[in-house]
């Protein structure tokens, strides 16, 4: 994976575990995904594991600004994250039958602040818990201090 400017800082976020409810909610969303109905931009995220090899999916919403496609992980340093990383950032996203392949490349922390702005306008009553006091309309510099916390990929197609 490349940055699109300065590298990305040392991972600093640990990784917020889903509870029992968010698990529940998380698999009624994939299912969603995979029936082919997105909830506000809901897709299924496929990347191979990086010690497995096996395909692993999960649930992520996809945000678009300005003509550009996100991935966030609200909860830092997930799972997906990783495997992405070590995959060399490709992956597929799913909705129902259409599986589109792209290429990520993860942002330098100083370029995260208008993706996770926009993130934080589209989802903030869902992610609220995992970005506390920051919020849509948090001041950059607030933003800015919690992006190290949030790895946000930017996508480009590769079919």
């Amino acid at each position: 994976m490349t940055s699109t400017s300065a590298p990305p800082s040392a991972p600093t976020t640990g990784y917020r575990k889903l509870g029992r409810a968010a698990r529940v909610l998380n698999g009624m969303v994939a299912v969603l995904a995979r029936t082919g109905i997105s909830l506000r931009g809901t897709r299924l995220l496929e990347v191979r594991g990086r010690t497995s090899g096996q395909l692993r999916r999960t649930p992520v919403n996809l945000l678009t600004l300005d003509g550009r496609e996100y991935l966030v992980s609200t909860r830092g340093e997930a799972q997906w994250v990783r495997n992405l990383r070590a995959a060399d950032g490709e992956l597929y996203l799913r909705l129902g039958r259409r599986r589109q392949r792209y290429l990520a490349s993860e942002l330098a922390d100083a370029d995260r602040v208008p993706v996770l702005r926009a993130y934080l306008e589209t989802w903030n009553a869902q992610v609220k818990p995992f970005f506390g006091d920051v919020g849509p309309a948090s001041a950059d510099e607030e933003i800015a201090a919690d992006a190290a916390r949030h790895p946000v990929f930017v996508l480009a197609r590769a079919d």
